[in-house]
């Protein structure tokens, strides 16, 4: 499947990543160096996270505490996913007091259940810490329906995005905004979840996160079908050359695949080739294909989809604000160095534009500042430091909108600079006037705010609208089905009256009909219509008018009897029958004394049909034949055909079968002539289905019309009989209709037997009775029943009956042998169908019931459950408790048996009370029976708070919520207890019954209440429930009054006043009491006696000691008792008045800064009766400018020193002291001048201990010197090159205390003697560094040789050509001679070109080098050739004296034994010794007494007699003795050792 790459987080390269145990169980931490630095730690949990479970949408707090040096950076994760932080979803917080980091869910979900971590870091180390939050789901937001609806939800909008034509195209439409908000959901990158779900109006984020996984999930697998890989998804981007792209990365399985774009659901053709009239193009680059939608108009918006053989891979939201440039950037011309400036203004509020620099995005960074207004109109690019390459075209994009311009860098042609890099320059190129800025941006501001505030009056104007036409609608649909309602309700009590009257009316005609059809021989013998008009009415004479052909006469009798709305129709019928045929007068008045009666049927009944046409009826109370009898009589009646029918009963009969539609179904007038209709015996399986609830006399009828029917066949022509029942009802069936013309004969033909319903399929279950039925046209046939082709009887186990025209095939208990394929015929017409026996799990009845009673248990118990049976093997069985399958455990035990199941439950708890479900599944279906499960156990507590009903001065009256769970049983009684507060007693109100209330009327006023609660049921008592304080009535007391203040204080009296309180507590202040208390005293002592209270507002306190100091509170007296206490007053002292003090004394400045000023000063001088001695000081300050003086300290301060904070810098203020005491405030004292706010005068001095003088600076590179200070006033600070100011490409940057000397890139003539002057009012200081700006010297020329003196050679050389530009360069030679390889230096710090070196020794080649030096280094060197001084030597002999021949043979012998080895598995080992020994020893490695010599798994060497073994890759196997043995002709020796290998 395809996915796209993810990044994991991993151990940092280079880190050792050691695992390192904690204190705190669970922790585990990664520590990522190998020792850590001192004073640091790797990170730690001193309180880690507790596990939680909680109900759904409670707040879930995860918290834990991490320690750690440096302080530790804190994230979490999950196991599942990522976690979304979203205000509504997840919060990660920090408690700066409490130091807790904290994951928040504010509601949580059932998603949110997963196993966390939290991850705190550091640079040294990692600490992770794992905690499981688990959700308790409840409700019916996460019931299976719920989570059925989402599924569904998600589906059919997946279902919609995907719907493609056979071509993979997709429908030509617009897309919905539903399926567009979630197209681009699929594409969005995580952190735009938020704004798209704003902007479309989704508030539940965590459902859409939901169903996004899914659609995710889901269109990567299909991606996967045609994309191997796929990456860089750049979304919609817009470019300055008037175009946007839309770029992506992916591999095709099919390079032949087609691609399709789309422009919100509609199909956009676009083109692969460079094209100006095609407005799309696509263009490929290897795997990268790239959209180019060219001139970009504001209709170019919309949502913008790729897809690749009909499945999106990609989707992006082009939006195009309505943003244009009010003024363009314009070109800029800058010189080298110099900074650049382009701007522009805009039509709209924009938060920022994209600056394109030579066709690359640029943001803000050393090189480039981007700078947005306030109002986010104006906006400018800065281009610092220019430099040739920076020079070309700038852009700027807003929406679709861009401008562009160049900038053009003038380089310097200064030939005397040529090749050195320009001075940095601080001016600005391209700054126009920002006034001229401003003015233009403030009136698009205000065009811009014309157009919103338009655009807001429109909206508000178009939804005032619409709210008044919602409004309007819904009056009107409220009283349109109203309206609806009341017509209905009218119709429908209409239709019952009618339908009564009618009925009863039918009842009478059929009585009529059954008394004409006793009489029917006489009126067959003629002069019979007399006789049958007899019984019904008066009008005999008319009856016998139908016989001699007069229809109207029968008409009139027909309504006398009863129906005189449908004479007229019937006696209609009854003539036109009768024309022509005036021998068969006998027959023809049978029958018309038959169509009389039918007449008046069927004239009744259109006399109810018009009254009803056009109206619709839910259902009537009466039966079916009275309202299909009216139905049919509006067909009959009208039609006029119905008078040829039988007797009443047979008319009635046959209008039940079409009485309903006949009853609803508007009337249809028709013109011309009516067409002949030929009709067939059959009706509709609606009209037989009617016929089944006819009564008894109603069949009893229809059996002796048939009769009638066969005796007068041959009158088929002449009267017209009636076409038989079937007939009639199809005609019930037709509308009624008013014809105009004559009335055509209807040609009826019998078409045999057919079925009106045929045999269906039929699955029957082992056991149980299964039942073929079908139905004929006519009673009279008769046929046969097959089995698989076989004739089959009726038998013990089968039945075959015929009821009518029903015929029946019963199975009285089904076997497996009765499965087959079953046929029945009847005069060569059949019908087939299949039984199909199966056998699905079932359980005996009577068990299954007695299952299904609940099972009651006592906490702790056992409980069993039991219940057989029976269906076809294999049946899987499972046993649930609450929905939640149950298998073998300790407290479950599950038994399966054949054709029994049973299930004990033992150590039961309250909380496994439930519904225990036994699911029985086979291959031909499934079953369940249910029981309940019920673990009785005490109750819970009740559940507070308390609902307080009435808390008067007399009585508490309250109620509580029941427990949350009483235990299964009923509550039997609420046990109370009552506390009266400040009492430590309970009494025992008693048992109060079941009812969760209580009224106590056993209370005083305004004592409080505490009241504990318990349950009481037969499984005994919960725990208790305490109550909160409830007050028998409320006592408004008044509130404080004010703080009492001392009027006067004398020795022996003391004057005290206080305000009344703003609450009076609703009644008359009647009082005052007041205390007082000694200082350092804890008690209070009442000043009035208990019952005389102080009327006013003021006392006289004379009880009081001279000397002692004294605090008072009063509280104030209303109808309910004394109030709350006031805050204490301030001391005072029980003696006379005191003098104010005099002025402090030596008042002065201590010291200054620029923002504050230190005082001192003396307190003032003790004069007896004139100036009493200071308690406290205030100091004023008064700046120069202003005439009031600001107090400093709001509280009197008792040292004789204050510090004046917040002066503003240099600047002038008067300052002077006053002194306080009980008296009163003394004269102010003064500062004879006014003080600077400036530090006191400090001489300029260079603070830094160790101060370079001597710099060397390599060239093109930056010189950088910083030197400290200090100097009061501000000194002022000038820098000197060789006396002369600095040039302008040095930057000096002065701050508080220190200087800095930067040259940004050195040059040779930037050396030189740079000094700094620090000067003041009170002197100045200086201090000088040399900054001397080189690099690596060239080398110099070419070296010569020469000897002068004999035995001596000169070495010379061409100066090197930074000779004359470095006044500190020297030379250095180095020499090499035949006899010595190596170099060495002769001699240094040569400022000459020549060097003369003694001591040659002839024989000898010598060489020379010559290296150029200075301050930076050295150069390369410069070589001389080859100086040689040949030598003359004498003939030298030399005599050897004869050798004796020396025996050098020995045995082996080790010169250097092995040693042991200890080497980490998978590295190599190396074993060495020395062996001597003539002749040379033949050498022998063995492992644990095994050659190893012929082994190719080590490397083995013999060099010299050292000899070597090496194993490559060292492995357990290797571990052993390893022996060396060494033998030649002298003797043999061994050396051992042992190899030990570490994991």
């Amino acid at each position: 499947m395809w996915k796209r790459s993810k990044v994991t987080d991993q151990t940092a390269a280079g880190q050792t990543g050691i695992k390192k145990k904690s204190k705190v169980p669970g922790v585990m931490i990664t520590q990522f160096v190998e020792e850590l630095p001192e004073g640091t730690s790797t990170p730690d949990f001193t309180r880690k996270p507790i596990a939680l479970t909680i109900q759904q949408g409670k707040w879930a707090v995860l918290k834990a505490i991490v320690v750690g040096t440096p302080t530790p950076t804190v994230s979490w994760g999950r196991a599942n996913g990522d976690v979304y932080f979203h205000p509504d979803m997840c919060l990660q917080k920090y408690d700066e007091t409490s130091r807790e980091h904290t994951l928040e869910f504010p509601k949580v979900a059932p998603e949110d259940a997963d196993t966390y971590k939290c991850f705190a870091t550091n640079e040294y180390g990692r600490a992770v810490c794992p905690v499981a939050l688990n959700v308790i789901e409840v409700g019916f937001s996460m019931s299976k329906e719920f989570q059925k609806t989402q599924v569904e939800d998600t589906k059919d909008i997946r279902r919609r995005l995907k719907k493609r034509k056979d071509d993979g195209t997709r429908e030509e439409r617009q897309m919905e905004p539903d399926e567009k908000v979630w197209e681009i959901l699929l594409s969005a990158d995580k952190k735009d979840y938020e704004r798209i779900c704003a902007e479309y109006g989704i508030k539940d984020f965590r459902h859409m996160l939901k169903k996004l996984t899914e659609m995710k999930k889901e269109r990567e697998e299909e991606i996967a079908e045609f994309v191997t890989h796929i990456s860089t998804l750049k979304h919609i981007e817009v470019h300055d050359s008037d175009c946007a792209t839309i770029e992506l990365d992916m591999d095709l399985k099919d390079p032949a695949s087609k691609l399709f774009l789309y422009k919100d659901g509609v199909m956009v053709p676009f083109t692969t080739e460079e094209s100006e009239s095609m407005k799309h193009n696509l263009k490929q680059v290897g795997k990268k294909y790239v959209f180019t939608i060219k001139n970009l108009r504001s209709e170019d918006a919309g949502l913008y989809s790729v897809d690749v053989g009909g499945i999106n891979v990609f989707s992006t939201d082009f939006k195009v604000p309505e943003v244009d440039f009010a003024v363009k950037i314009q070109e800029v011309k800058a010189e080298e160095r110099q900074d650049a400036l382009f701007q522009c203004v805009l039509t709209a509020p924009t938060d920022e534009l994209k600056w394109l620099g030579k066709s690359t995005p640029l943001s803000n960074s050393e090189k480039f500042e981007i700078t947005v207004s306030e109002d986010k109109l104006i906006h400018k690019l800065m281009v610092r430091d220019c430099m040739p390459l920076d020079a070309g075209i700038y852009a700027a994009v807003a929406g679709i909108k861009s401008c562009n311009a160049w900038l053009v860098v003038e380089v310097d042609k200064d030939s005397a600079s040529k090749g050195k890099k320009a001075t940095r320059k601080t001016t600005l190129a391209g700054g126009g006037d920002d006034q001229d800025l401003m003015t233009i941006a403030k009136e698009q501001q205000e065009l811009y705010q014309k157009k919103m505030d338009e655009k807001m009056e429109v909206a508000k104007k178009a939804q005032a609208e619409r709210e008044a036409a919602e409004a309007l609608a819904k009056v009107e649909g409220e009283a349109a089905k109203k309206a609806a309602a009341e017509a209905k309700a009218a119709a429908k009590a209409k239709a019952k009256a009618k339908a009564a009257a009618k009925a009863k009316a039918k009842r009478a005609a059929a009585a009529t009909d059954a008394a004409a059809g006793k009489q029917k021989a006489a009126a067959a013998a003629g002069g019979g219509a007399p006789g049958v008009g007899a019984p019904v009415d008066k009008g005999v004479g008319a009856a016998g008018a139908i016989g001699a052909g007069g229809g109207a006469g029968g008409a009139a009798g027909a309504g006398a009897g009863g129906a005189a709305g449908a004479g007229a129709g019937g006696g209609a019928g009854a003539g036109a029958a009768d024309g022509g045929k005036g021998a068969d007068g006998g027959g023809a008045a049978g029958v018309g004394g038959d169509g009389t009666a039918a007449g008046a049927g069927a004239g009744g009944a259109e006399g109810l049909g018009e009254d009803l046409e056009g109206e619709e009826y839910d259902s009537f109370e009466d039966s079916d034949g009275e309202i299909e009898g009216e139905g049919e009589g509006d067909e009959a009646g009208d039609g006029g055909v119905g008078s040829g029918e039988g007797e009443g009963e047979g008319e009635e009969g046959e209008g039940e079968g079409e009485g309903e539609k006949g009853g609803k179904r508007k009337k249809r007038m028709r013109d011309g002539p009516l067409v002949p209709e030929t009709l067939i015996g059959e009706t509709s399986g609606k009209t037989e289905k009617r016929q089944k609830k006819k009564d008894v006399s109603v069949e009893e009828a229809l059996v002796a019309k048939n009769h009638r029917e066969a005796r007068g066949a041959s009158a088929e022509n002449g009267t017209g009989p009636a076409a038989g029942r079937h007939e009639s009802a199809e005609a019930g069936k037709r509308s009624a209709r008013a014809r105009q013309g004559p009335v055509m004969v209807e040609t009826v033909s019998d078409p045999g037997v057919h079925f009106h319903a045929g045999l269906s399929d039929c699955k029957a279950i082992i056991g149980e009775a299964a039942e073929l039925e079908c139905k004929v046209n006519r009673e009279d046939c008769e046929g046969l029943w097959y089995k698989d082709g076989e004739e089959i009887q009726s038998s013990e186990a089968l039945t075959i009956s015929k009821d009518g025209t029903f015929h029946r095939l019963k199975i009285h208990k089904v076997t497996e042998e009765f499965a087959g394929k079953y046929k029945f015929e009847a005069d060569g017409r059949k019908t087939e169908s299949l039984i199909v026996v199966e056998d699905p799990p079932r359980f005996p009845a009577e068990e299954l019931k007695a299952f299904k009673n609940p099972v009651t248990v006592k906490k702790g118990h056992k409980a069993s459950f039991k219940l057989p049976y029976f269906g076809r093997e294999p049946i899987k069985i499972q046993w649930y408790l609450d929905g939640e399958e149950l298998s073998e455990e300790a407290t479950i035990k599950l038994d399966y048996s054949e054709g029994c199941s049973s299930l004990l439950l033992t150590k039961l708890q309250r909380k496994d009370s439930g519904e225990v479900k036994m699911k029985l599944k086979n291959e031909f279906g499934t079953v369940e029976a249910i029981s309940q499960l019920i673990v009785l156990d005490k109750p819970t507590p009740p559940i507070g708070p308390l609902e307080i009903v009435e808390a008067s001065s007399s009585t508490i009256d309250f109620k509580w919520r029941p427990p949350k769970d009483s235990g299964g049983c009923k509550i039997d009684n609420y046990i109370l207890d009552r506390q009266q507060v400040g009492r430590n007693t309970w009494k025992k109100v008693g048992p109060i019954g079941p009812e969760p209330k209580y009224k106590d009327s056993d209370v005083d006023h305004g004592r409080r209440y505490c009241y504990r609660i318990r349950v009481e049921t037969e499984m005994g008592t919960s725990e208790l429930m305490e109550t909160e304080d409830i007050q028998a009535g409320t006592k408004a007391y008044p509130g404080p009054p004010s703080t009492p203040k001392v009027v006067t204080a004398f020795k022996d009296c003391i004057n005290l006043s206080w305000s009344p309180p703003s609450e009076t507590g609703g009644t008359n202040i009647l009082g005052y009491n007041l205390e007082k208390r000694k200082k350092g005293s804890n008690l209070w002592g009442t000043v009035n006696p208990p019952d005389e209270m102080i009327k006013g507002k003021g006392c006289g306190v004379k009880d009081v000691v001279e000397g002692m100091e004294y605090e008072f509170r009063v509280s104030a007296i209303n109808n309910s008792g004394a109030g709350e206490f006031s805050t204490p007053s301030e001391f005072v002292f029980a003696r006379d008045p005191k003098k104010p003090p005099g002025k402090v004394i030596d008042f002065k400045v201590t010291d200054s800064t620029y923002t504050t000023l230190s005082l001192s000063w003396t307190k003032p001088k003790d004069i007896e009766a004139v100036e009493d001695e200071a308690k406290g000081y205030f100091v004023e300050i008064r700046p120069a400018e202003s005439t009031d003086w600001d107090r400093c300290n709001s509280n009197a301060i008792t040292m004789t020193s204050y510090t004046v904070k917040g002066l503003r810098s240099m600047g002038m203020y008067w300052v002077r002291a006053i002194a306080t005491n009980d008296g009163g405030e003394g004269e102010p004292q003064e500062l004879d001048n006014y003080i600077l706010a400036t530090p006191p005068p400090v001489r300029p001095r260079f603070t830094d201990a160790k101060i370079k003088s001597f710099m060397v600076v390599r060239a093109g590179n930056s010189a950088r010197f910083t030197i400290n200070f200090e100097a009061s006033p501000w000194p002022e600070v000038i820098w000197l090159k060789d006396g002369s100011p600095v040039p302008k490409k040095v930057t000096i940057s002065n701050a508080e205390g220190t200087s800095q000397l930067l040259i940004p890139s050195s040059e040779r003539s930037d050396t030189g003697i740079y000094t700094i002057i620090v000067k003041n009012i009170v002197a100045q200081e200086s201090f000088s560094v040399e900054i001397r700006v080189t690099d690596e010297p060239k080398p110099p020329g070419p070296v010569e040789t020469d000897e002068n003196v004999p035995g001596t050679v000169t070495i010379s050389w061409a100066p090197s050509p930074d000779e004359k530009r470095d006044d500190r360069l020297h030379y250095m030679v180095t020499k090499r001679d035949s006899s010595k390889s190596t170099w060495h230096t002769i001699a240094d710090h040569i400022f000459n070109n020549r060097f003369t070196l003694c001591n040659i020794m002839p024989g000898r080649e010598y060489q020379f080098r010559v290296y150029a030096k200075n301050d930076m280094g050295s150069s390369t060197h410069s070589e001389s050739p080859k100086w040689l001084i040949p030598s003359k030597r004498a003939k030298f002999t030399v005599t050897t004296p004869e050798t004796k021949a020396c025996d050098l043979t020995c045995p082996p012998k080790f010169l250097v034994p092995l040693k042991m080895h200890a080497a980490p598995q998978g590295y190599e080992c190396y074993m060495s010794c020395a062996i001597k020994g003539d002749p040379t020893p033949h050498v022998t490695w063995l492992r644990n007494n095994i050659s190893l010599n012929t082994n190719t798994n080590y490397f083995i060497s013999n060099t010299c007699g050292v000899c070597s073994l090496l194993i490559l890759r060292v492995g357990s196997k290797d571990t052993g003795e390893y022996k060396i043995v060494a033998e030649n002709s002298m003797g043999r020796a061994e050396c051992s050792t042992k190899l030990t290998v570490r994991e």
